[in-house]
């Protein structure tokens, strides 16, 4: 997301509120239409192909549920075109990475990696994607666009994105239909292809890209990130948790157990967390009690052995060894000013992209909200993340 050297000159987090589905879309609606999909009942997604193909929020009992998505209305509604990144929100936006290093495309070449010379290319922060494809479940969409990195290699980029309704039984990994049943819930999935439209490969020594998708959620008080890890020796496997990206994060922000990390997803202090491809599963997830919501992410996984972009602001030693999925809570900037907004994040990235011309890599991320029974989500919480909504919540102080 962001370095820890500044703050975005942004409004100030959204004045403007909204907590049901149907609301959300009508404000949006009056800026730039939505495309609403829909599993033919209560489960519905907003899409924006205008704001980069972004799926802006969803729900999982109609217009009148609970819109989980954080939606920067401010924003949005005001018109205005910021210079350096526009937060518009959403569930699954796509980036590309890495954002710092000396294979960055966040940084112009010969600038320093410091707040004022970094930028969101356009083609993923304010332009338009094309529809190419659309039914009552799904859409999919299309960009094609030139990307400079800072050692002045120029990728020819083509992007296509599905966004799809899944069915939420099955829908992550030791999830089944049995602990869905009796809950509300929306599943939905973005398919992302990076294709090289170019006539020159796409090489380690001039800089490679990857797929970046990028979730905001509502923040809360009692909101707990959840991040689910492969359990070993850090001689073998590295660090369980990095948290090698903002501030020092506090012990009562994070909590370690065998194999996850809980987190604290209340945007009242700016902190990142990463993890590493040898630890890495495939899952992240929250928990928000008040609301008694159980969000799952799921995403797709290089082959073993694959190689991550590094996004650090600096210029690097390993521009290669990267993090797979990411976690991070806003809160205020360090160097005062408003922050982005009441929200917190979950992300995943695919491999670095080493593609000859006219080869592609996917990338898959899904996202699943659950609702309802406390019981029922228990069970689910323990057969995807590996811990009871009693560990999750105890983990940290509220």
């Amino acid at each position: 997301m962001l370095s820890p050297k500044g703050s975005l000159m942004a409004p100030e987090a959204s004045a403007v509120k909204s907590s049901s589905f149907g609301e959300t879309v009508n404000i949006v609606n009056e800026i730039s239409p939505l495309v609403i999909l829909s599993d033919g009942a209560d489960a519905q997604v907003a899409v924006s192909p205008a704001m980069q193909a972004r799926i802006l929020t969803s729900t999982a009992t109609g217009p009148e549920g609970r819109s989980f998505g954080w939606v920067n209305f401010d924003l949005i509604t005001s018109g205005k075109r910021l210079e350096h990144f526009n937060p518009y929100g959403g569930e699954d936006r796509i980036w590309l990475g890495p954002e710092g290093g000396q294979y960055a495309v966040f940084f112009a070449p010969g600038t320093v990696f410091e707040l004022d010379d970094w930028y969101v290319p356009a083609p993923l922060d304010v332009e338009s994607f094309d529809v190419v494809e659309q039914s009552e479940s799904s859409i999919r969409m299309r960009k094609h666009f030139r990307l400079q990195n800072y050692s002045g290699f120029e990728f020819d980029v083509g992007l296509d994105r599905t966004v799809r309704m899944v069915a939420p039984a099955n829908a992550a990994a030791g999830l089944t239909g049995k602990m869905v049943e009796g809950l509300s819930a929306v599943a939905f999935e973005s398919h992302n292809v990076l294709t090289n439209r170019g006539d020159v490969a796409w090489t380690r020594e001039g800089g490679l890209v990857s797929i970046w998708n990028i979730g905001q959620f509502e923040a809360s008080p009692s909101t707990t990130v959840v991040i689910p890890f492969e359990p070993g020796p850090e001689s073998e496997r590295g660090v369980a948790i990095n948290t090698d990206y903002f501030a020092v994060i506090p012990e009562d922000r994070l909590k370690l157990y065998e194999s996850a990390g809980c987190f604290k997803g209340d945007s009242n202090y700016r902190s990142k967390l990463g993890v590493n491809p040898k630890r890495a599963k495939g899952i992240l997830g929250s928990y928000d009690p008040v609301h008694q919501v159980l969000t799952i992410v799921q995403h797709s996984l290089g082959a073993p052995g694959a190689e991550y972009v590094n996004s650090e602001w600096k210029h690097q030693e390993h521009p290669y060894a990267g993090d797979v999925a990411n976690a991070y809570n806003d809160g205020p900037p360090p160097t005062g000013g408003p922050q982005l907004g009441a929200f917190y994040e979950l992300e995943s990235s695919s491999p670095a992209a080493a593609l000859k011309p006219g080869e592609s890599i996917e990338h898959v991320h899904r996202t699943i909200h659950l609702q309802g029974d406390k019981a029922k989500l228990d069970a689910a919480a323990r057969a995807v993340l590996g811990l009871s909504l009693e560990e999750i919540e105890g983990a940290l102080p509220k």
